[in-house]
């Protein structure tokens, strides 16, 4: 079947601009060309890369990121302001293709409390504003700020007069996250039907999550004529954060009975949504759609005999659709006998149904005690008398010296199959000391996907709990540890994983 391209959805990534409004998420300049980088090797139509007139940093940025960045439309912010736009244009002008983002509130809280302003007076600025910006660029996009608490006839008129202006795409925001899908949908409807010449822009939906209805919002802007979806990887953003452009990407790959397509290349998501978590300092949540730790695990009895049956069971995505090797049968009290002896074979034991009867009655109580399931007590269960000798590395010695006025320094010795070893590494932190140790002494060099600490009561004595994913030769390995001191913490749950990859 040939794609219609009336039907394309251009991706236009704000990550770099409202997704790093979050608090405590600030990106330098080498971040933000690292993650403009890897939005460009993703398939983003647009790289929304800063405010300009915000701060020199983000002038900085949007300089550097048009310089590094080739093949994305590359989209800088401004007020409905002269000296905004001036800036902003400065800012562009190594862009290959540049984009000014000008715009103006909409809605009666912003007219009248906002600006203390008229409907008139905004009509006047915005079209000023955009006339103003069409003398230099012929790409101009102009937002509707609160455009989902406007009035309909209102927004209908500024758009209009902003697309005889010479705007080329109105972005309909629902800033505050306000509207259901409904309302949202026939806003885009009444703009489609009431303004004469709309056929000269490409409609834009951003949309934000405060009722959690973000996404659900793009998507009937979609089915609406919203040709282009304004989004953030992993959904993040100012308060509840953006659309999430996974989301609407997968929505639209999956449901066959929808028209749309992106351009985006989908099996780059995971590695992007990891690149972002890890510069931007926030940890995905587990149950997050499409990118979350979970999202192609299993732990229910019925679903995990399902899935090994056949994936499509339980699983509308193929894992490997997004950059996820496969889906995880994860081991709990929930687990049947179906999962219990899919580990068992992928560790090279095959019990008879009747050594699975007994393995499976042992292996309840042991997951009922320990809620997580490791190899060890599944090598245990199959047969193997003791951890110390199912584990072919373990950690036998761990010293570490740091502090303000000290590089950080780590001694580790571990015992390889049955023989000690010792290495002593430096690092930006004791963690990362202690994990460089450990790297000189295994062979096997594994690829830290996610790392994640937890605190389980917030007090000084608190028990550390370390999550952590690796990837060795396209497969995914999972390492755990509890521990007081949280570099040993680190360090056994690293060697959780290897233990996984070296047996």
């Amino acid at each position: 079947m040939v794609s219609n391209p009336a039907d394309k959805v251009y991706i236009f990534d704000t990550t770099l601009r409202d997704g790093e409004q979050v608090p405590g998420s600030q990106l330098n300049t080498l971040e933000k060309i690292e993650i403009a980088r890897a939005l460009e090797e993703l398939g983003v139509d647009i790289i929304e890369a800063g405010f300009p007139m915000s701060s020199p940093g983000d002038f900085k940025s949007v300089v550097e990121i048009s310089k590094a960045v080739r093949k994305p439309v590359i989209a800088a912010l401004t007020r409905a302001v002269e000296r905004d736009i001036d800036i902003a244009l400065d800012a562009l002008k190594h862009a290959e293709r540049g984009r000014i983002h000008t715009g103006i509130g909409v809605s009666p809280y912003h007219i009248y409390s906002k600006f203390n302003s008229t409907p008139d007076e905004i009509v006047e600025r915005a079209v000023k504003a955009v006339k103003y910006t069409r003398r230099f660029i012929d790409d101009v996009e102009f937002f509707a700020e609160d455009a989902g608490r406007s009035e309909n006839e209102f927004l209908a008129r500024i758009v209009e007069a902003v697309i005889e202006a010479g705007a080329t795409v109105i972005n309909i925001p629902d800033t505050t996250g306000y509207c259901t899908p409904y309302e949202y949908g026939e806003k885009i409807k009444y703009l489609i039907n009431h303004v004469k010449n709309i056929d000269k822009a490409i409609l834009s939906a951003h949309c934000h999550n405060d009722l959690g209805m973000a996404t659900a919002n793009a998507l009937a802007g979609i089915v609406n004529g919203v040709r282009q979806v304004e989004c953030t990887v992993n959904g993040i953003g100012e308060r509840a954060g953006n659309t999430s452009m996974e989301e609407v990407v997968m929505i639209l790959k999956c449901r066959k009975d929808l028209p749309f397509y992106t351009d985006i290349e989908t099996t780059r998501i995971m590695k992007t949504s990891r690149l972002v978590s890890n510069l931007m300092r926030m940890p995905v949540q587990p149950n997050k759609a499409i990118v979350g730790r979970n999202a192609f695990a299993h732990s229910s009895g019925i679903h995990q005999d399902g899935v090994l049956k056949n994936r499509e069971n339980y699983e509308i995505i193929d894992p490997a659709d997004v950059g996820v090797s496969d889906s995880s049968i994860v081991l709990s009290a929930r687990s049947g006998r179906a999962a219990l002896d899919h580990h068992l074979r992928r560790l090279g034991y095959e019990l008879s149904p009747e050594a699975l009867d007994v393995a499976y009655t042992k292996f309840l109580v042991v997951a009922d005690e320990k809620k997580t399931v490791s190899d060890d007590d599944l090598r245990i269960l199959a047969g193997i008398d003791t951890i110390e000798d199912a584990r072919r590395v373990r950690l036998d010695y761990l010293q570490v010296v740091c502090g303000k006025s000290s590089i950080p320094m780590a001694t580790i010795r571990l015992v390889i199959d049955g023989e000690p070893c010792m290495a002593t590494a430096s690092g930006n932190g004791p963690i990362d000391a202690a994990l460089n140790a450990v790297r000189q002494l295994v062979k096997q060099k594994v690829t830290l996907e996610e790392f994640l600490i937890q605190a389980i009561t917030r007090g000084t004595d608190d028990v550390g709990k370390v999550h952590i994913q690796a990837e060795y030769k396209g497969k995914v390995f999972y390492g755990f540890s509890a521990d007081t001191d949280i570099v040993t913490a680190s360090v056994n749950a690293y060697l959780d994983a290897v233990s996984k990859v070296i047996d």
